[in-house]
C-alpha cells in the first residue's frame, strides 16, 4: 500500500459516499485512474465498500463475549454455530487466557441478558471452560459497526444456532423479543 492508497482509503472512511472525481482531485489522477486504483483495493481484499450502522441510533446494546474455549474442534463448533446469528456483530480468535472474543448486539437490556445465559447464548456453548459478558457502555472513535442486517429474514422457524424462541421462558414472558431470523421475532432489527 502507498500513499495514494491511504488518501483514498482515507477519503473513503471519512465519506463512504465520495464521488470518483473527488477521489481523483484528492490523490491527483485522472477519475479512471482513481477508479482502478479503487477497484485494485476491492479486488485484492485490502478495503470492502460497505453500509455501517450506528448502534445508538437504533438503541441496540452491544456487549463484548470472552470464552475460554478447551480445544480447536469446540472453537470451530461455535463458529459454525453462530456464522449466521444477526446478534453476533464479529468474533475474533485470540492469544491468551480467553482465545474467542466476540461482539455482539441486542435491541433490549432484557434480551441482551438473555443472550448471555439463556440457550441461544455463546457461553452456552460445548468446550467453554469459562466466559465472561460485559455489556458495552460507551463507544469511542466510531460509533459505527457492520451489524449483520443481511442476516436478518424473519421466516425460518428455527434460528441459526438451532434453539427454538417459543419454548423459551423469556420470550414467553416478553422479556426477549426473540431471533431475527424466525417468524415469530419481535424487534426492531
Amino acid at each position: 500500500m502507498d500513499e495514494t492508497d491511504r488518501r483514498i482509503i482515507s477519503q473513503l472512511q471519512e465519506d463512504g459516499r465520495t464521488t470518483l472525481q473527488d477521489l481523483a482531485k484528492n490523490v491527483g489522477f485522472t477519475s479512471m485512474g482513481a477508479k482502478k486504483r479503487l477497484e485494485k483495493l476491492e479486488k485484492n481484499g485490502t478495503i470492502k465498500i460497505t453500509a455501517l450502522i450506528n448502534p445508538s441510533a437504533l438503541k441496540l446494546h452491544p456487549a463484548i463475549v470472552m470464552l475460554e474455549m478447551d480445544s480447536a474442534e469446540a472453537m470451530e463448533e461455535v463458529l459454525e454455530r453462530f456464522k449466521d446469528c444477526p446478534r453476533v456483530v464479529q468474533i475474533f480468535k485470540t492469544i491468551g487466557g480467553y482465545n474467542l472474543v466476540a461482539l455482539v448486539v441486542a435491541e433490549t437490556r432484557e434480551t441482551l441478558e438473555s443472550i448471555s445465559m439463556e440457550k441461544c447464548s455463546l457461553r452456552c456453548s460445548r468446550g467453554i471452560r469459562r466466559s465472561e459478558f460485559y455489556p458495552v457502555s460507551d463507544t469511542y472513535f466510531s460509533p459505527f459497526l457492520q451489524i449483520r442486517e443481511n442476516l436478518v429474514q424473519k421466516e425460518r422457524k428455527v434460528a441459526p444456532c438451532n434453539v427454538q424462541c417459543d419454548p423459551c421462558n423469556r420470550f414467553e414472558k416478553q422479556k426477549c423479543v426473540g431471533c431475527p431470523t424466525t417468524s415469530n421475532y419481535k424487534g426492531t432489527l
